[in-house]
């Protein structure tokens, strides 16, 4: 943090002096970043090959033919890019008892009246389901593409597997696609969200109202003297 905090009140100790709290590395930001451009590379690519209607998309990767050629490579892209950021953060994504409380209070965080809702660490209950959700859709859309990757696999698989694999690769990419449409609009939603993935930082003010015990232990590591580096 750029100058003392006072954990009660939320704010700088010194007037007129604004507190910024790191959140992200720059190797989390650039990891996050590759992720996001592969997921909506992934969309646009699968969804060009999904329905005739939207083959017109198979333009923005050089025609059909090169668009299947893309679109798995770009699927394996996002699954060592995301098991990067699983590795970066799954612990911080461990399910806690206040989370059931947050949960369980969404029309509070629905209408923004954040008072009532309780503290949370550095991921809330919503953020934390955004990310076991695409971590196991993740699995299911890499372990399905396989299957039906023909180029290198067709000699292990059977019809009746492709077919299968197809229609569940379809529900899990739905799925996905939704996930991310809700990630990206709680982002913007949320104001001050989308710096922590630029500029991998957050003010004072936004870690006190939307992550205030994350915050309380930072300032608890720093006021023993350990540092408190973002991740």
């Amino acid at each position: 943090m750029s100058t003392e905090y006072d954990v009660e009140k939320g704010d700088s100790v010194h007037p007129g002096k604004p507190v910024i709290v790191d959140r992200y590395t720059a190797g989390a930001r650039v990891n996050h970043w590759i992720t996001a451009v592969s997921l909506v590379l992934l969309a646009l690519s699968g969804l060009a090959l999904f329905h005739p209607s939207l083959f017109f998309l198979t333009g923005l990767f050089g025609g059909g033919p090169l668009t299947r050629v893309i679109h798995p490579w770009i699927g394996v892209l996002l699954f060592f890019s995301f098991f990067g950021l699983f590795l970066r953060f799954w612990k911080a994504n461990l399910w806690k008892r206040e989370d059931g409380t947050w949960l369980a209070r969404l029309r509070d965080v629905l209408t923004g009246h954040e008072e009532r809702l309780p503290d949370v660490g550095k991921y809330n209950a919503g953020q934390k389901f955004v990310f076991w959700s695409m971590s196991a859709l993740i699995i299911v859309l890499i372990t399905t593409g396989l299957i039906i990757w023909d180029q290198y696999f067709s000699v292990f698989t059977t019809i009746e597997q492709k077919r299968w694999a197809v229609l569940i690769h379809a529900i899990a990419a739905v799925c996905a696609i939704s996930v991310w449409i809700i990630h990206v609009y709680a982002a913007i939603w949320v104001r001050g969200t989308i710096r922590a993935m630029t500029r991998g930082s957050v003010t004072g003010g936004w870690a006190w109202r939307h992550h205030r015990k994350w915050l309380r232990e930072l300032v608890g590591k720093a006021s023993k003297g350990k540092s408190t580096p973002a991740e």
